[in-house]
């Protein structure tokens, strides 16, 4: 029984026609029906179900991540994690201050939208993702433009495991005198090494095995700003334990992926003492179940690393 990450899994054997797509798991209610309806413009509920399933499609065809799927590409993230408020009094009160979005389908634009609607300053945000795509699918999910919105929030197309991106250097002991550089210049993000406020990473790390989770976690402690209250934050699934959790899939259940999940406290270790100097960062972490594949539930962690 052959067994893969995710992330390879999806890209080797066509993960999609295991788990179709499947309209019934559209569930948009509340702020977040709301927002979108306010976003888009559309306002009946069924027009907005059609519109937002075309685009669902489009964004499976690129990569079958499971988020897509379940539609959380149009469910909140950012704004419900502990360190949401943090990260607006950040936007407000930090002159310069850089909100970056990256990893899964993040550039599609929900949680950045969100957040600029909420106060953050549209110019300081950037978005990052391997799949230039779905930027596009972005403006056409808010039925925007880059003209319309937003003129200067900036997405950079890149791989986060290629050194021309994002090379991994010990993270920054000192805030940065400098000014950050001009971000409509960026074509990487390794001009902003030591310069980012606040980082979100979500439904991103349980694609990678724990090797490859390192190496992310890694890369991202080197964008972060040493000002203390500088902040990395996300969600994605996890256990109870670290280790590795076994799902068998397709109809005669003989194909497996692993999905590699770190516990609150392992989580923590991470960063406080591998990423970072031990005793530098605080970390929270708390698990909360969810919805996952098929009838199965998963715990997902909540976390958020802030420098002291």
């Amino acid at each position: 029984m052959n067994t893969y990450s995710y992330h390879d899994l999806a890209q080797k054997d066509g993960l999609a026609e295991h788990f179709p797509l499947d309209d019934k798991l559209y569930s948009l209610s509340g702020d977040e029906l709301k927002f979108m309806q306010v976003q888009t413009g559309i306002v009946d509920e069924a027009e907005l179900k059609r519109h937002i399933t075309e685009v669902q499609v489009a964004a499976y065809a690129i990569y079958p991540y499971p988020c897509i799927r379940a539609f959380r590409f149009v469910q909140f993230k950012l704004p419900k994690l502990k360190g949401y408020e943090d990260l607006l009094k950040i936007g407000r009160e930090r002159a310069g201050s850089i909100l970056l979005d990256i990893g899964c389908c993040s550039p599609v634009g929900n949680d950045v939208r969100c957040a600029a609607a909420d106060g953050f300053p549209v110019d300081q945000i950037i978005a990052t993702d391997l799949h230039p795509e779905y930027w596009n699918l972005g403006h056409k999910l808010f039925r925007s433009t880059s003209e319309s919105f937003p003129v200067n929030l900036k997405f950079i197309p890149g791989d986060i495991f290629d050194p021309a991106h994002i090379s991994i250097i010990p993270p920054s002991s000192s805030p940065s005198a400098g000014l950050p550089p001009d971000l409509s210049t960026l074509t990487s993000l390794n001009p902003l090494r030591g310069q980012v406020a606040v980082i979100h990473a979500s439904s991103f790390f349980h694609l990678f095995d724990e090797e490859k989770q390192v190496h992310i976690a890694r890369a991202l402690g080197a964008l972060l700003s040493a000002e203390p209250g500088s902040m990395i934050l996300g969600m994605h699934g996890a256990n109870s334990q670290k280790g590795l959790d076994s799902i068998t899939y397709g109809t005669d259940k003989k194909a497996t992926f692993h999905l590699f999940s770190h516990s609150p406290q392992s989580w923590t270790d991470l960063w406080d003492g591998l990423v970072f100097k031990k005793g530098t960062v605080k970390v929270e972490a708390s698990l909360m179940e969810r919805d996952g594949m098929g009838d199965r539930k998963f715990l997902f962690l909540h976390w958020c690393v802030t420098r002291l």
